[in-house]
């Protein structure tokens, strides 16, 4: 039990990777502190861990509002009784070609996947400084490699990347770490919207020749979250298939 006595935030739990996620954390011994804007797939995501004799609460909660961030964080605290591990996977898209893109599509997406993903940092840094001991993982894409229609997108998650080493160095000798995952084509709602031509395309272009389950993203999450590794920080990890390689 990697993660017994700790207490792990998720955001984006209500559904795809973060609530594989979640599950993984309660599996392993966690109290887990579910966040989303989805309160219905909150409630089932806390139920099947309760379910399960885990313990979690739910938290509907805005990342790109320091206000619910920060009201989300204390709660955890104080019915969790602390925090040591934060998964940032709250994201979404609004993809359009450069030329088509409103300034609105621009804003929201930056605004939940790139600030969103700041201020949750900052609120748990706040925490885990006083106790000298974090882990937290963001989410980057693939499409950091550039993407077709998704400029907005790409652009927020190269600024995870970003986000993520200057964080790692602030924050070491903190004893608190900082890394970042950035999957590929993964079996979630997001994907499953996508065309199905298009859907195909994406899978054949991939070495593995297969789209990830939520569940293998949430196993390189639980990993970088463990003390098997407390020395790596400010890394990117493609989780990917092999699909970034030659690239």
């Amino acid at each position: 039990m990697r993660f017994a006595n700790k207490v792990a935030l998720v955001t984006g739990a209500g559904s795809g990777i973060g609530a594989a996620t979640a599950k993984r954390f309660a599996s392993e011994g966690a109290a887990v502190a579910c966040l989303d804007v989805n309160e219905e797939g909150l409630r089932r995501v806390v139920d099947e861990i309760k379910g399960g004799g885990g313990r979690a609460i739910s938290a509907t909660c805005n990342v790109a509002k320091k206000a619910d961030v920060d009201a989300a964080v204390q709660r955890c605290v104080s019915e969790l009784g602390g925090l040591h591990c934060v998964v940032n996977n709250a994201g979404i898209t609004r993809d359009k070609m450069a030329k088509k893109l409103s300034e609105e599509d621009w804003d929201v997406v930056l605004a939940v996947n790139l600030k969103g993903t700041f201020l949750v940092c900052q609120a748990a840094i706040g925490v885990m400084g006083d106790k000298k001991y974090g882990r937290i993982v963001n989410t980057a894409s693939v499409a950091v490699r550039g993407n077709v229609g998704q400029s907005n997108y790409s652009a927020s998650k190269a600024g995870v990347i970003g986000l993520t080493r200057t964080l790692a160095l602030e924050c070491a000798r903190s004893n608190i770490t900082v890394n970042c995952v950035a999957p590929g084509a993964t079996d979630t709602a997001m994907f499953a919207s996508v065309p199905e031509d298009i859907k195909q395309a994406i899978v054949k272009s991939i070495p593995a020749q297969r789209m990830a389950s939520p569940a293998e993203i949430a196993a390189v999450h639980a990993f970088l979250c463990s003390d098997d590794a407390a020395y790596v920080t400010g890394q990117l990890i493609y989780v990917d298939g092999g699909a970034t390689l030659g690239v």
